[in-house]
């Protein structure tokens, strides 16, 4: 049975054809959308290409973003990325910027198909309604299995390519740790040679920053034309930059998260949204770990708190601008670490700004002692928590101890020690804003200074906010949704668009100095669905 089932599986491998491996030339006009699942990215391209010339160019996002390699220039060719650029004094305004190829990383012209010389033909397929031939290219290294398949037709007129993708397996864990594909489309062999050329008269300056990244911004489909090696490169400078060594399989882990976490932050960028991202210190977390700092855990029901007092407040007219930091009512920007204790830092920095409004002085307060203090009031420490509850203690316990009496935050659960004679800040009462209610959460902070709000942060574009007004139409917005605890610390606009500014307690290696603005549009991300503010005795 054994013989037989041999035979037939080399009858089978024999009775493919003898066939030259797909090639679509060297001047060849291309679009297309690049399908990144784990980095969570659709991204639209065309591809001019002529390695006679030796010259490429490709748009992404319908032109926002144009890159041309030129070869053919200088000693190592010169790369050019066009695109809208916005700055404190430009909004929008096109700049070219240009990096000089060198002798260790020359520029050259880009293709957009895989190099076909190490695929087999593997049989006939259908894709998109289409009868097509796939081709294949299985590569194994360091446990890792990367599987390469081309799908191309070849209806009589030449070959045309339909789609190229990439799986990437680790044989010891059985798992994927890639995975991408392009779909092909408007193939054609008659380009226009003014395509190659960038607009006349356009001076083109040096990439702003240090140059570890400028090759992948301007080049970033190389990468996966399986060319790795400026992405491990601008890996390694990140594990430098930030102190971090890794050994073995966690390395390996680590890389592919911030492989996927790069491709999304600059894909993102290229997409020219209100707000830009950028790496920080969570670009090579995986995404369970950002998960674990999402602490904000809302319960179902009415919490002790009161009303938002709308009448009192029927005739107010809060200013257009508001920024608490101006006034001195916010203390520093601090980092909960890999725990989920973010309710305990919104906790404390709306009693931090309601004492200074009663007192004139600004005290850092102890997340420390909520975490671990506040357990029988239904918090869990660093596995999250609600502020409310928070509130509920030092009400019981008349006040909350400062940073410095009570100890230094540990970004874990420790025992609760306090001394009552050193506690502060006596609540008489907390307040729930009227859900929903923007102008409410405005006269909130107006009356009482910073304000502690939840949000739905789970999306990767927040995770990797770096300035602009945030705005993410996959947010939730509703209370019940919500995952991070925040403080807002005043509104404001910009350019004719509202926000709020709010602070985060990921360092300030997050975001802009570990702020963010966010618009007010929509109720974005659930700003206004569940704050509080506290009054105190």
């Amino acid at each position: 049975m054994t013989l037989l089932w041999i035979a037939c599986c080399l009858g089978l491998a024999a009775a493919l054809p003898a066939k030259d491996p797909p090639e679509f030339g060297d001047l060849y006009h291309v679009s297309g959308i690049i399908y990144l699942p784990y980095s969570e990215i659709e991204e639209p391209f065309e591809a001019w290409y002529n390695a006679t010339g030796k010259e490429s160019r490709i748009d992404y996002y319908n032109g926002q973003v144009k890159t041309f390699q030129h070869a053919f220039e200088l000693q190592y060719g010169i790369g050019y990325k066009i695109s809208p650029e916005t700055t404190e004094t430009e909004f929008n305004v096109i700049k070219c910027f240009q990096v000089n190829g060198t002798k260790t990383t020359p520029i050259y012209s880009q293709p957009i198909f895989p190099d076909t010389s190490s695929f087999k033909f593997v049989g006939m397929d259908h894709l998109k309604g289409r009868k097509c031939e796939l081709w294949r290219n299985v590569t194994y290294g360091g446990g890792r299995k990367q599987t390469f398949s081309l799908w191309v037709t070849d209806d009589g007129d030449g070959v045309e390519p339909l789609r190229y993708e990439m799986i990437g397996v680790d044989t010891l864990l059985d798992s994927h740790f890639d995975k991408y594909y392009i779909d092909y489309d408007n193939f054609r062999k008659d380009v226009d040679p003014a395509h190659f050329h960038k607009p006349k008269g356009m001076k083109c300056v040096g990439f702003p920053g240090p140059g570890v990244e400028h090759h992948l911004l301007l080049n970033p489909i190389a990468e996966l034309m399986h060319k790795p090696a400026h992405m491990h490169g601008l890996f390694n400078h990140f594990k430098r930059q930030h102190g971090r060594t890794y050994m073995g399989h966690e390395n390996e882990d680590r890389r592919d998260a911030f492989v996927h976490n790069v491709r999304f932050i600059h894909s993102t960028n290229r997409a020219q949204s209100s707000f830009r991202v950028g790496m920080n210190h969570l670009t090579d977390y995986l995404r369970n770990e950002v998960q674990s700092i999402l602490g904000h855990k809302p319960s179902p029901g009415p919490n002790g708190g009161l009303p938002f007092p709308a009448k009192l407040y029927a005739g107010v007219e809060p200013p257009e601008n508001l920024d608490w930091r101006l006034y001195g009512a916010v203390t520093p920007v601090k980092d909960q670490a890999i725990c989920g204790s973010c309710w305990s830092f919104a906790s404390t920095g709306t009693l931090e700004g309601a004492l200074f409004l009663k007192t004139g002085k600004l005290v850092k307060l102890s997340q420390q002692m909520l975490m671990d203090c506040t357990w029988g009031f239904g918090n869990n420490g660093c596995d999250g928590g609600e502020e409310w509850r928070g509130y509920e203690w030092i009400k019981r316990h008349g006040g909350i101890c400062t940073a410095e009496s009570y100890g230094s935050y540990m970004g874990e659960n420790g025992f609760c020690h306090y001394n009552s004679s050193e506690q502060v800040a006596q609540i008489e009462n907390y307040v729930n804003v009227t859900s929903g209610d923007a102008q409410a959460l405005r006269i909130a902070l107006f009356k009482h200074g910073p304000t502690a709000v939840s949000m739905d942060a789970m999306q990767r574009s927040f995770t990797f906010y770096e300035n602009g007004i945030y705005y993410e139409p996959k947010c939730k917005n509703k209370a019940e949704e919500m995952n991070h605890a925040v403080l807002a610390v005043g509104y404001g606009v910009l350019q004719g668009k509202p926000y709020w500014l709010v602070k985060n307690s990921w360092s300030t290696y997050w975001g802009n100095a570990g702020y963010f603005l966010i618009s007010t549009k929509d109720n974005n991300c659930g700003i206004t669905s569940d704050a509080t503010f506290v009054v105190l005795k």
